[in-house]
């Protein structure tokens, strides 16, 4: 087989990635907030900069997550922002969001692949240097690296990477990270100056 053939096979069985260079800040929702209270937060994020949202869920109602997709939908209608649901297909299916985020005891990231297409967005939350290596190969097109920092809303974290975890990371794949976690104004100079994509 000539180099040529062997290059575009090559093309043809790396998975096609989205480019992640729009999106560099990442707000993700919270559940507690009542659903007008939600809208309004969403509303003033994108008017404020953000370029990519995440509706998070995590009591399990799945008519109460479809219609908060929704309702964060038409805010960003037109804006540019795509819509993410956090590790719901079915939700994200229901809304034709723009991409779904797997948590590590979600579905596999292959099957959720085949299931919303190669033209969404599809991100993975990594806990652990394995689990960060074994990303490279999966049909992903962003890591959500968890936690940076100690944070109340993700109590289930099985390590803080700090500044040093997340530069090792950068350093370890070629796959763009989302910084996750204890994230404030007093901490993105110093994590912006690591080279995190977002």
């Amino acid at each position: 087989m000539g180099k040529i053939k062997f290059d575009e096979l090559l093309k043809k069985m790396k998975p096609k990635r989205v480019d992640m260079n729009p999106y560099k800040l990442y707000l993700v929702t919270d559940d507690q907030q009542d659903l007008e209270t939600l809208k309004w937060v969403v509303e003033q994020a994108v008017a404020g900069g953000v370029t990519m949202v995440q509706v998070r869920e995590k009591h399990g109602d799945v008519r109460a997550f479809i219609e908060r997709a929704e309702a964060v939908k038409a805010i960003l209608a037109g804006t540019g922002v795509p819509l993410i649901i956090n590790d719901r297909v079915d939700v994200a299916l229901a809304v034709d969001a723009d991409g779904v985020h797997l948590g590590q005891t979600d579905m596999p990231a292959t099957t959720a692949r085949r299931l919303i297409g190669e033209n969404k967005i599809l991100g993975l939350s990594i806990e652990n240097e394995e689990q960060l290596a074994q990303a490279e190969s999966l049909p992903i097109d962003y890591i959500g690296l968890s936690a940076i920092f100690a944070t109340p809303t993700k109590t289930n974290t099985k390590m803080h990477w700090g500044l040093k975890g997340l530069s090792y990371a950068l350093n370890q794949t070629e796959l763009p990270i989302v910084g996750i976690g204890g994230i404030n104004e007093s901490n993105i100079p110093e994590l912006t100056a690591t080279g995190v994509h977002a």
